[in-house]
């Protein structure tokens, strides 16, 4: 299916475009989220009659995502769960997550504009995209700990789970040693 774009889409182009796109993704995506139209003769006149409107509406749309990418941009949120000693979260941090983070300080973030290819469930630094606008994008750097003092330390670049992996590593060398019955000579 041929349809407009009205709003700039990562990997397909930009606005304004006639592109060639799946039956699927146009039903499912693009037509309902008001990103193209069917690229029909009268959708094309009805375009190019409000080209100019939505050429500043987004002009305005990316203004307003640059101002909030300048005081989300490179800001850090501490995120507290709880762990193994290992650092493996007992639950995770999903978009959900994140979305209710940013809202307690005051952005509106929809789980859509996270960039995140799956849930969060180690402690440690994590860098997360935010899409604002399609074209801004922030990122924001998740410090999730066990506690607020641990996320300090963090901060300041203790690994927090390297003594627990030493623990782990040396555990498991003593059972392979036993079972190999190594170590007789000494």
């Amino acid at each position: 299916m041929h349809v407009i774009l009205l709003e700039r889409v990562a990997k397909l182009g930009n606005l304004g475009e006639t592109v060639r796109v799946r039956d699927g993704f146009a039903r499912n995506f693009l037509l309902p989220q008001g990103k193209a139209l069917r690229a029909t003769k009268e959708n094309m006149s009805k375009f190019e009659r409000e080209r100019s409107s939505l050429e500043e509406r987004n002009a305005e749309r990316r203004r307003d995502a640059d101002q909030v990418k300048t005081s989300l941009d490179q800001r850090s949120f501490v995120v507290v769960r709880q762990a193994a000693e290992t650092g493996q979260l007992y639950g995770s941090v999903s978009s959900r997550d994140i979305c209710d983070i940013l809202a307690e300080a005051g952005y509106t973030v929809g789980r859509s504009q996270v960039s995140l290819n799956f849930p969060l469930k180690e402690i440690g630094l994590h860098n997360v995209e935010i899409f604002l606008h399609p074209e801004v994008t922030a990122t924001i750097t998740l410090n999730i700990a066990r506690s607020e003092d641990e996320a300090n330390r963090q901060a300041r670049g203790e690994d927090m789970t390297a003594g627990a992996r030493e623990e782990t590593f040396v555990r498991e060398v003593g059972s392979v040693m036993d079972e190999e019955g190594g170590d007789e000579e000494a």
